[in-house]
């Protein structure tokens, strides 16, 4: 049974703490510009514009994807340090159900995680993108959907962590693979075979695709969206329930 007062205590805390820890929100918004202009800028002499879009412009829905992606991981992981420092024990000698812990930690992913994209819009002046106020809800809407997938799969892998010495193995293979074969860098379908079979597997290259939809709807592919956007977002919603239902049963198990 879901428990509304201990989901809203949890995401309190989890803001209380992510405003503390500067340097996490520095290095979570500082990863995404450094590769958008550096990186961006760098690849946009070898690749030429297509239907008035810009590589810039190309790799901005996939750095809003990166930015959830780290942030959302981040969020998750945080289950890891509340074991080792005891709060978790305090929370399961609660009256609180596993479920509602859950569900706490994605909901205050989410929010964090969504918040530091918004962020990111900040830059879209910069790179000639307009949009308009609809546009930047639906940035927003499929920001949180994103983003709650995302945590739901950094709570099932939390859960399965019994300290931080696992944290770089997930980093080093499953983050940035996820990333790379997202599609954020390069079109899906200018990958090898091999690799665009595992790019369909790759929940983030929808969550992309859709912030594509949003952002350079007046392209086509290869710079523009790749996939229908009732996919993207089907799939996203799906892999969602299906993580957070595994991570929920998981958690239970673990604890």
């Amino acid at each position: 049974m879901i428990q509304l007062r201990p989901i809203y205590v949890i995401c309190v805390r989890e803001f209380i703490k992510f405003f503390r820890e500067k340097s996490r929100l520095l290095g979570t918004l500082a990863r995404p510009v450094l590769w958008l202009f550096v990186v961006g800028n760098g690849m946009s002499a070898l690749v030429k514009p297509h239907a008035g879009f810009s590589y810039l412009q190309f790799i901005f829905p996939g750095m809003i994807g990166m930015t959830i992606l780290f942030a959302s991981i981040f969020s998750s992981i945080s289950i890891v340090w509340d074991r080792e420092f005891g709060f978790m024990k305090e929370m399961l000698v609660a009256p609180i159900s596993r479920l509602s812990i859950v569900v706490g930690k994605a909901v205050s992913g989410t929010l964090i995680s969504v918040a530091q994209a918004i962020i990111i819009l900040v830059l879209i002046p910069f790179l000639g993108i307009r949009i308009t106020f609809l546009q930047f809800t639906e940035v927003v809407a499929v920001s949180m959907l994103v983003s709650f997938c995302i945590t739901s799969i950094g709570i099932l892998i939390a859960a399965r962590l019994t300290s931080f010495d696992g944290f770089n193995i997930i980093m080093n293979f499953l983050v940035m693979p996820m990333f790379f074969l997202s599609g954020a860098m390069y079109p899906v379908s200018s990958m090898p075979p091999a690799l665009r079979q595992l790019t369909h597997l790759n929940p983030l290259t929808y969550g992309i695709d859709a912030f594509k939809h949003v952002l350079l709807r007046d392209s086509s592919p290869p710079l523009g969206p790749e996939f229908p956007v009732a996919l993207d977002l089907a799939i996203v919603i799906a892999v969602s329930v299906v993580m957070l239902t595994l991570a929920a049963l998981s958690f239970r198990r673990k604890e």
